[in-house]
């Protein structure tokens, strides 16, 4: 185990150190003057989780139209929407006030721009596949809260709108003078603007006596700021560029590392917690089993003397179950297969996706590359999932194997397609860009019927024509009788007690992932996640066999059911955090109460049955091994 952790350690240091990730797309070298493409995004939210097209505000329109660019289906589920702008932006030529548009505010507008500002609503601008980093004052560029920069802002009862952008693009040469971009900031103002002469919006536009020529505005030179009002609005930028000595590989860092001492540090620090936690079990394990199992079976193995009795020689504790302890579950058999074959499917696709994004295949660079890859993953694990399910159940001797390998291919789907079924009409009816397109939800069903479920069945096709699981103990005709067991031992708090420690060792990376789910923020240490995903499944392992240990100490043999809820209980423990969670967004609309927490519950029944498979096997292997070790007359 020592040397497993010190390798996934590695890939940690060498994936967070080294940046070492493929960002999906070439790199793209300018020449001076070229046109460089400013494309905008999504409306996005993190207190209403609504995101809207760019252009349901009254934003200055290209001439030539509004075009959308081609987005694959991760973006669709991301609820991007990318189309051009009106923005003129030329490769080392700079602008210092130019007039973008001017556009006449109604009473709906005024609405909708209040709408957006009150619920601080962000800009998505992307060049060269950056997105903008927003800039806080004159000096320091910042990503700590939100990629992008907001609509506008208020003060006290005034609702200002930010209709000045400075553009600030950092290029580094290359040769064959070739100029490729490193970085995107912008630094919004808001802007009073006045004309030396009346303007219609048509035409050229007059000289503007609100900015000095060849002076960039900043905080300190505006005299006056915007407000929301019905009106014409005057929308301007700025563009400048500065010569940097970042190169291309790593123009992302500015995202990915926000601070560079502060998240390394708390990673760690939840590493090595983690890895205490994982120890102190292991302690634990490592004593029943040098210990009280090797006395155990020292005692169960060893030949009677002429002087011991009958009576002496009783069975008791755990061998005095072994023909009931490989006994099926009598609950819910069928069930229990579907929800382990379910749980190796997620536990494979996990371990996968883990593993491609920490060498760099699944960048947040390259937008949506993460959600296909999660759909990709699962749905090829269908096989996984059918085989097992169909060996589980073909060894608990069941019969209805077609509605067992029916129930594997469409149960925990058909749960998770339901709830975003559902939330996705809710996020329609809104009119948000989060709701996904007919094509693309009938691309997500093509997946699941058209390759999942085939994959499904023939997995369980060949799971059906090995032989079941051998057991070393032959399971009775009659079982034995359960005695009453130690309150200690209670099912409930067995669970509670199970999960809670699993939590604890992924708690930090959680809040992680989860501000990246909910907070718009990035990723990107996934060397991490590989270390706390191996930690978890250790702690899960070693949490399950210490208490179906002391389960059949006391002659409890039901333990099936009883591992998987052991530490799959961790999931309980994920939905009351993401309770905690919730209060970070600070919203009050029901709509996003439904959408986080049906989401959460996704999550949260994936965690079940990743963690409560793992337990599972844990169990299997821990009961062959030390039944295996023991004469049994």
């Amino acid at each position: 185990m020592s040397v497993i952790v010190i390798l996934f350690c590695l890939i940690a240091i060498v994936s967070h150190t080294f940046a070492f990730y493929l960002p999906g797309v070439a790199p793209h070298d300018f020449k001076s003057g070229e046109e460089v493409e400013l494309k905008v995004n999504k409306l996005s939210s993190i207190h209403t989780q609504l995101p809207y097209d760019y252009y349901s505000l009254n934003f200055c329109k290209p001439s030539e139209g509004i075009k959308p660019y081609s987005e694959n289906l991760g973006e669709f589920l991301r609820g991007d929407r990318i189309e051009n702008s009106a923005y003129e932006i030329f490769m080392t030529e700079e602008e210092y006030c130019r007039v973008l548009c001017q556009v006449t505010l109604k009473t709906q507008h005024v609405q909708d721009f209040k709408h957006a500002v009150t619920n601080e609503y962000h800009h998505n601008w992307i060049v060269d596949n950056l997105p903008a980093a927003s800039i806080v004052d004159n000096e320091q560029y910042v990503t700590t809260q939100y990629v992008g920069f907001p609509v506008g802002y208020t003060e006290g009862k005034n609702f200002y709108i930010y209709n000045h952008v400075n553009i600030i693009l950092e290029y580094h040469n290359v040769e064959n003078d070739g100029h490729r971009i490193v970085g995107f900031y912008v630094e919004p103002l808001s802007v009073k603007h006045a004309f030396d002469k009346p303007w219609n919006g048509k035409g050229d536009a007059p000289a503007l006596s609100s900015c000095s020529s060849g002076k960039y505005l900043s905080y300190d030179t505006v005299k006056q700021k915007q407000t929301v009002t019905t009106g014409p609005l005057v929308f301007t930028y700025a563009v400048e560029w500065r010569e940097s000595e970042v190169h291309w590989a790593s123009r992302w860092d500015v995202y990915l590392t926000q601070n560079h001492a502060v998240p390394d540090k708390v990673h760690w620090f939840s590493i090595v917690n983690s890895v205490l936690i994982v120890l102190f079990l292991a302690f634990m394990v490592a004593m029943i089993l040098v210990r009280t199992l090797n006395r155990d079976i020292s005692k169960y193995n060893r030949l009677p003397t002429d002087e011991e009795s009958s009576e002496d020689r009783e069975e008791t504790g755990w061998k005095l179950i072994h023909g009931d302890v490989f006994r099926p579950p009598t609950e819910l058999p069928m069930l229990f297969c579907v929800i382990i074959g379910s749980g190796v499917q997620l536990m494979i696709c996990a371990f996968l996706f883990v593993i491609f994004a920490a060498i760099g295949f699944l960048s947040p660079a390259n937008r949506g590359s993460i959600m296909i890859g999660m759909l990709f993953f699962f749905v090829m694990m269908g096989s996984a999932a059918g085989y097992t399910s169909a060996r589980l159940f073909k060894t608990f001797k069941g019969t209805s194997w077609q509605i067992c390998t029916l129930l594997t291919a469409i149960l925990f789907p058909g749960i998770v397609f339901s709830i975003f079924f559902s939330m996705d009409l809710l996020v329609w009816s809104y009119g948000s860009t989060g709701a996904i397109p007919f094509l693309s939800m009938l691309a997500i069903l093509t997946l699941w019927f058209g390759i999942s479920v085939p994959l499904v069945f023939l997995g369980a096709f060949f799971g059906y024509k090995v032989d079941p699981m051998e057991f070393p103990v032959n399971v009775n005709t009659i079982p034995k009788e359960i005695p009453e067991q130690p309150w200690y031992l209670n099912p409930l708090l067995t669970c509670m007690i199970g999960g809670i420690l699993p939590f604890g060792a992924c708690f930090v990376e959680l809040f992680f992932i989860m501000s990246s789910i909910w907070m718009d923020q990035y990723y990107y240490v996934f060397g991490f996640l590989l270390l706390v995903y191996f930690i978890l499944g250790v702690t899960c392992a070693e949490i399950s066999i210490v208490l179906n240990y002391f389960q059949l100490v006391s002659e409890d043999y039901r333990w099936w059911w009883r591992s998987v809820l052991t530490s799959g209980s961790t999931a309980i423990y994920v939905f009351l955090y993401s309770i905690a969670y919730f209060s970070r967004l600070e919203s009050n609309m029901t709509v996003t109460y439904l959408l986080y927490f049906g989401y959460m519950f996704i999550i949260s029944v994936g965690v079940f049955l990743v963690t409560g498979t793992i337990g599972f096997f844990s169990c299997l292997y821990f009961n062959h091994m030390i039944y295996s070790s023991i004469k049994v007359d």
